[in-house]
């Protein structure tokens, strides 16, 4: 192993630990995803360095992570926030394997990644804006009382609603909401009792 490597592993190392443990696991508890993140990253990780010393072609390269992306996102469901940190490990992989001869801009980049994923998935700003797809076992007609309605059930301010699909014969809707909960001690929307909208 170079002196490069040598120093590029404990940084990948270190980089993708902070990413999938203290970051990912502590803030969405999902242990398969973390593990995952790591193992893609270790391998993404030795595969570029090994094509690096080998001198193979970046285009080659690519190609093969570009395969590699397609069936892990078409493998399982998963959120886009999932995806985020999905893609961040797999470039930290690659950024420490094939930049191993430019430490301080290896580094750089490492610690420029996972600074965005902390900042962008921060509580604070996460949390600020929810979006739910929701089944209504009623039927509206007018827009501002299926807003009133989502208030209520979801306990928080809709910001954004659109009617994905309206099913008069079971007398149900699905809504996608775009909506911001609401500070704890707020006062809760009041209950009230629509009718169902018949046609």
């Amino acid at each position: 192993m170079s002196l490069a490597l040598a120093l590029a592993l404990p940084v990948n190392l270190f980089a993708i630990t902070v990413l999938a443990c203290a970051i990912y696991y502590r803030r969405h508890h999902r242990t398969d995803l973390a593990l995952g993140y790591v193992a893609l990253n270790v391998g993404v990780f030795a595969v570029s360095a090994l094509m690096l010393s080998q001198q193979v072609s970046l285009g080659l390269a690519f190609g093969l992570f570009g395969v590699l992306s397609i069936l892990r996102l078409r493998s399982d469901q998963i959120s886009q926030r999932d995806v985020g940190y999905y893609f961040t490990a797999l470039a930290l992989g690659l950024i420490n394997g094939i930049g191993s001869s430019r430490p301080a801009v290896m580094i750089g980049l490492s610690v420029l990644l996972v600074l965005t994923m902390y900042v962008a998935d921060h509580p604070r700003l996460a949390n600020r804006a929810r979006h739910r797809m929701i089944v209504l076992d009623t039927v509206h007609r007018d827009e501002a009382r299926l807003k009133e309605d989502l208030e209520r059930r979801l306990d928080a301010k809709v910001r954004k609603f659109e009617v994905v699909d309206t099913d008069y014969v079971r007398e149900t809707m699905t809504v996608d909401v775009r909506f911001q909960p609401l500070p704890v001690g707020a006062p809760a929307t009041p209950d009230r009792t629509y009718p169902i909208a018949r046609v």
